[in-house]
């Protein structure tokens, strides 16, 4: 028999941990303490660990792809979040159709990283 895996958990890093928290509970992720002062992120059957560290060409080249029933009410509910101002250096792209029928939308969380959403 081969060993399984029943979980995996990615490490997110934060540049400013409390925005990045802060950040991740108005897209709708439940957070909970973690070990070491992190938190954990959790949203249907998405989940990760945000923590308290920051390098720079790490967070700009980290990615996140999430699976989502609609990409469109996904920009719909997170386009507000972003253009509040509450959050520095987001942004968000407008949802697009590639390869016929998969529709893809973006945001760059506090830090930079990449978050796809992919319907």
């Amino acid at each position: 028999m081969n060993p399984n895996i029943l979980e995996l958990k990615t490490y997110v890093p934060a540049k400013n941990f409390e925005e990045s928290k802060q950040f991740y509970s108005e897209l709708g992720f439940t957070l909970t303490e973690a070990w070491g002062g992190n938190v954990d992120c959790k949203l249907g059957g998405a989940q990760f660990r945000l923590q308290n560290y920051y390098n720079k060409d790490w967070a700009e080249n980290f990615m996140m792809q999430f699976w989502v029933e609609d990409v469109q009410a996904w920009y719909d509910f997170a386009k507000p979040i972003i253009e509040s101002g509450r959050h520095s250096n987001v942004r968000i792209s407008e949802p697009e159709l590639v390869g016929g029928d998969t529709k893809i939308m973006h945001i760059w969380d506090p830090c930079g990283v990449l978050l796809i959403f992919i319907e």
